[in-house]
């Protein structure tokens, strides 16, 4: 069975690799990097797991791993090669590409100069894991996509919401367990990344809550990636529902539900929040203040029934949590405080691959870890912290601005997406390590930016018909 599954997985990812690399380079079309990207991301580490559990070779492994950045460095590449004359390439900076570059750049410092006790391969392996989503933004941010192409990324994304929720409910009610105790995760982890199996689940501490209750993840890697992927989903198919003929407007409300549904599975309760956030955040956009008066009401509707009708453990759960009783979230703020005292102790910086969860931070090394924004501060200090909230917080701005200003209707959606998305993920990048969730990481840098792309050139545009009055 692991060897039928094996060779299912091998197949479709040599056959996606090798199609978008001869798309990329025969043709010229550099931008179909991300359908690849899109489609295979979920899947990374459950097609990692079962690839080992029938292998049992981590050179195959290797080559598995290997293909996401691949793609997008060839990318990169024959971008660079289709424009022979690429010093005369019109760039127009906006602010998200100043200060993603000035990130970027202080990155790069980081890892010539001397700082920090982790080895220089740790530091190169660390300063990959944040090249690489720059990479996809800087592509995204040159992609000129027509409406066939941004309609085939929103299918992706809606079939990689409806098929987790699917998942889920074969894991809730046929196999009464995770998917992961079936496709080698513990061995994988053990074997390839040097991490013991624990819990009640032998997984890790992420697949259950704190009485034990399961904690689903469907393909991803774990519940609070599947928790934050599906918050994409949730935006892509409101916007499609929202700007839809009513005819058909209705075919996207089971996407919708669908990762309400896979929310819940995944019981985070970051996300949950991130849910409610992002909800807010659409009502604001589209001035829906009824929508904003519905989401009191059902945060109101919710401690009614934790007071009153919730079992005695989902009480206690939600109890511990808002006082910090809660092992996790009391870890949290223990992980904050390491963070923010090296901070204050090293407001410059202590070095590459010495914060977060990233395979390259040695545990002996670590300082801090489940804060994105403090990941960073650690490392690279406040300037670098404040350089990504920057990146975030124009990023979000410009694609807002983007989808009540373009004319072309998809790209629109595409732009709200990236903007809603990121709003939301503001919560759970407070308690998590959320960039090395590559699908929803990746695919939304990317999102921002081509939404980047279309902000310059509707600010262009704008710009010509002024001096044309």
């Amino acid at each position: 069975m692991e060897l039928i599954f094996f060779m299912m997985i091998a197949f479709a990812v040599a056959a996606g690799f090798f199609w978008t690399v001869q798309q990329m380079v025969f043709h010229g079309k550099w931008e179909y990097f991300i359908f690849f990207l899109a489609a295979f991301l979920p899947f990374y580490i459950t097609s990692l797991s079962v690839v080992y559990l029938a292998t049992r070779s981590p050179l195959l492994v290797s080559l598995f791993q290997i293909s996401k950045e691949a793609t997008v460095i060839i990318a990169g590449i024959v971008f660079v090669l289709y424009h022979r004359n690429i010093f005369n390439y019109p760039f127009r900076l906006q602010s998200t590409d100043w200060f993603m570059l000035a990130f970027i750049g202080l990155a790069v410092l980081f890892l010539i100069l001397p700082i920090g006790q982790a080895s220089f391969i740790n530091k190169v392996l660390y300063f990959k894991s944040i090249l690489i989503p720059s990479l996809v933004y800087m592509l995204g941010r040159n992609t000129d996509f027509g409406d066939l192409e941004l309609k085939r990324i929103f299918r992706i994304i809606f079939f990689i919401a409806i098929a987790a929720f699917l998942v889920n409910l074969v894991e809730h009610f046929i196999l009464h367990a995770h998917l992961q105790q079936f496709t080698g995760y513990a061995l994988f982890n053990m074997a390839i990344n040097d991490i013991d199996p624990v819990g009640h689940y032998n997984l890790t501490w992420t697949f259950e809550t704190t009485n034990a209750m399961k904690r689903l993840g469907s393909f991803f890697a774990d519940p609070l990636e599947l928790a934050s992927s599906v918050l994409m989903g949730f935006a892509a198919g409101l916007i499609w529902f929202l700007t839809t003929d009513k005819g058909r407007k209705w075919n996207y409300l089971p996407v919708m539900l669908c990762c309400i549904g896979s929310l819940i599975f995944a019981s985070s309760r970051a996300s949950f929040a991130a849910f409610f956030l992002m909800v807010f955040f659409i009502a604001l956009v589209f001035k829906l203040y009824k929508l904003i008066s519905f989401g009191f009401l059902a945060v109101l509707l919710f401690v009614l029934y934790v007071l009153f009708l919730a079992p005695e453990d989902f009480y206690y759960f939600v109890v511990d949590t808002l006082t910090f009783a809660n092992t996790s979230s009391l870890g949290h703020v223990i992980e904050w405080g390491l963070a923010l005292d090296s901070m204050l102790t090293y407001p410059l910086g202590i070095g590459l691959a010495m914060s977060g969860n990233f395979g390259s931070v040695s545990d002996e090394l670590r300082v801090g870890g489940e804060n994105q924004f403090l990941i960073y501060g650690v490392q690279l200090g406040w300037i670098g912290m404040v350089l990504y909230i920057g990146t975030l917080v124009t990023g979000i701005r410009n694609s807002i601005y983007v989808f009540n200003n373009s004319d072309k209707l998809n790209l629109a959606r595409m732009a709200f997406v990236a903007g809603t998305v990121k709003a939301g993920l503001l919560l759970p990048l407070f308690t998590a390590n959320v960039e090395i969730y590559t699908y929803v990481s990746w695919v939304s840098w990317w999102m921002v930016g081509i939404s980047i792309n279309e902000y310059s050139r509707i600010k262009v545009q704008k710009h010509t018909q002024e001096i044309a009055r």
